[in-house]
């Protein structure tokens, strides 16, 4: 009787990894999608600060521009909430309600680090006053701790602040995050805002599926380094039989959709101007796919995150707008070609994002 083995799984080497992501980021290529199709695909926009969301969809989509993103934040069908690494995301209303169910169980494991703070506070009672204050009007952090601490004089007022933000999904109404507007963070509910409830959280298969489409090929800890949750390798078997499996060159198993485009490793890959916190640089356990293993940490100094330039797919520079000209600083040297595609797509991100004001293009000092 002969034993019958299956065969090995394909290795995808590190630009065979990059040119899929990127052609799932819409890096490879720019789609004509609109924002909010976009946003819906890349499940949600890094957003920490109010600019990123905008110049991420810049780098992505033909024809973008500012007013598009701004409109539908101001019409409320995308907002600005914590989700995804207990991080600010930019997400469709639909996700809203939707994701921030699905990512409760890591705001409750957040809150527990802060129980010494919370001695004597009755979460129930907190979750209900924060309610009852931000659906009367919008309230700033420092108004809730305000109110919370007069009710809990005894408590830390800053943990009092995370566990407001932890059991209730708060979102930021606008002004805020709006194109060319100012606004101090105010918070209310995202029931309230969005004038309907908080829908079930989804299956974790579904958001598997999901998160393949915007950055696969992945291995189980990359999505559980996207979401900030553990536990997902049950939902990666239970979908085992309607996946493709592939070794990454260390061993590591990465899960894909079947139809997912693999671009080959060849494939030109042009210069990209990204935003501080661009999730393309951190949702993957093992990012060595866009960042080179010599430029690892280059983008960050301390908390703060550089604006990064992507050059043949890869992590290769910041920049930086300083007064009325544009600084880009390579990690290494530039060829004469890449300069001037660099060049090329300066022009084009300033145009879109800054149009009518004229800026220098110039190269900094290559940084240590």
């Amino acid at each position: 009787m002969t034993k019958t083995t299956s065969a090995p799984a394909p290795v995808l080497g590190t630009r065979a990894l990059n040119r899929a992501t990127l052609e799932r980021q819409l890096l490879l290529r720019r789609s004509p999608s609109t924002a909010a199709a976009a946003v819906r695909h890349l499940v949600g926009l890094q957003a920490q600060n109010v600019k990123p969301p905008y110049y991420a969809l810049a780098a992505r989509l033909d024809g973008f521009t500012p007013e598009a993103l701004s409109r539908l934040m101001a019409d409320r069908e995308v907002v600005r909430i914590v989700t995804l690494r207990s991080t600010i995301h930019t997400h469709t209303a639909d996700d809203c309600l939707t994701l921030r169910p699905l990512v409760q169980p890591a705001r409750d494991r957040e809150l527990a680090a802060f129980r010494t703070g919370l001695t004597g506070v009755d979460l129930d009672r907190l979750a209900a006053l924060v309610r009852e204050l931000v659906e009367d009007e919008p309230r700033t952090m420092a108004q809730l701790r305000a109110a919370l601490g007069a009710a809990w004089p005894d408590a830390d007022p800053q943990s009092l602040a995370v566990a407001a933000r932890c059991r209730l999904p708060l979102v930021q109404v606008t002004p805020r995050g709006l194109w060319g507007r100012s606004g101090q963070v105010a918070l209310t509910s995202a029931e309230h805002w969005l004038g309907r409830p908080a829908g079930p959280a989804p299956e974790p298969e579904t958001v598997v599926l999901r998160y393949l489409a915007a950055f696969g090929p992945a291995s189980v800890k990359d999505m559980q380094t996207w979401a900030g949750l553990t536990r997902l390798r049950e939902a990666f078997e239970r979908l085992r039989s309607r996946l493709v499996t592939f070794r990454a060159e260390d061993g590591t198993e990465l899960f894909d959709l079947p139809d997912a485009p693999r671009p080959d490793p060849d494939t030109p890959a042009p210069p990209r101007f990204l935003p501080e916190f661009d999730n393309l640089l951190l949702s993957h356990a093992d990012r060595t796919r866009i960042v080179p293993p010599a430029h690892r940490g280059r983008h960050w100094q301390g908390n703060q995150a550089y604006r990064t330039l992507l050059v043949d797919g890869f992590l290769a520079g910041v920049w930086k707008l300083d007064g009325q000209a544009l600084v880009v600083e390579p990690f290494d040297p530039l060829t004469r070609r890449a300069r001037g595609e660099v060049v090329e797509e300066a022009g084009r991100m300033l145009a879109v994002m800054h149009p009518g004001t004229s800026y220098d293009i110039r190269f900094g000092t290559v940084r240590a």
